[in-house]
């Protein structure tokens, strides 16, 4: 059998968003290496694995990625079936293709299986559409955490006419929202906090782009979270009704 290492996206925490292949990836799993972001209770798909937790978080004591490369390609060469577990999409923000392309490069097969992502499932629980016909006619995710800890072109993506998703923006929001001023874009555009996607403790806040910073003070707003900034922020709850109903 050839050495092979899938890199599953778990969703944002809700299990019930696992995807039917993330599923059968765990079941076959002998190791399962797990992010801090994923819901334990997904495991119950795969309850002989052994499990090692991997995770990275700002502020807290990570694993080294040169560690999680090391580690995968070890099992994987001992003819394991090794599953990489990531919050969210391997691919968004996920190290997903840093970590294909170098097993790839030592030889090792690797499966990619995508999961939702937390921007699209806290914006739809809140009930807010992130493209809507004659409002908002395209999506950017972005995160305000870079590798280099350089900015981003937040000018650019003022006036870029669509929906923003920010990742790791909790410890940003000063930066964001003056950035975003500074680049052209309005202080009372609507903006959504959305803390813990897609979870029962999912929390939101709505504000605006002038007010974020002090809202999500009063808010107590903590990671993880997202923020939706555009025009659709402003949609209300009646989508997350009929979801749960």
């Amino acid at each position: 059998m050839n050495a092979k290492v899938w890199l599953v996206g778990a969703g944002p925490g809700d299990p019930e968003l696992l995807t039917l292949k993330a599923v059968k990836a765990l079941n076959q799993a002998d190791i399962v290496m797990i992010d801090d972001l994923v819901n334990p209770a997904v495991l119950e798909h795969c309850p002989t694995a052994r499990i090692m937790p991997v995770g990275k978080r700002g502020g807290c004591r990570s694993t080294p990625q040169a560690f999680i490369h090391r580690l995968m390609l070890r099992y994987a060469r001992q003819g394991k079936c090794v599953v990489r577990l990531k919050g969210g999409d391997p691919c968004i923000f996920g190290r997903g293709s840093e970590e294909a392309d170098w097993l790839q490069q030592h030889g090792i097969e690797v499966e990619m299986v995508n999961g939702i992502t937390a921007g699209l499932a806290g914006a739809t629980n809140c009930g807010i559409p992130l493209t809507l016909r004659g409002v908002a006619r395209g999506v950017t995710l972005v995160t305000a955490h870079t590798q280099d800890d350089s900015s981003l072109n937040w000018a650019a993506l003022a006036q870029g006419g669509t929906t923003l998703v920010v990742y790791m923006g909790v410890a940003k929001l000063p930066e964001i929202r003056e950035s975003l001023l500074v680049g052209g874009m309005r202080g009372d555009m609507p903006v959504a906090l959305i803390e813990n996607a897609s979870l029962p403790q999912q929390r939101e806040c709505r504000s605006s782009l002038a007010a974020m910073h002090q809202d999500a003070l009063d808010f107590k707003l903590k990671s993880p979270a997202i923020l939706v900034i555009g025009e659709v922020a402003s949609q209300q709850q009646q989508a997350a009704i009929a979801i749960s109903a």
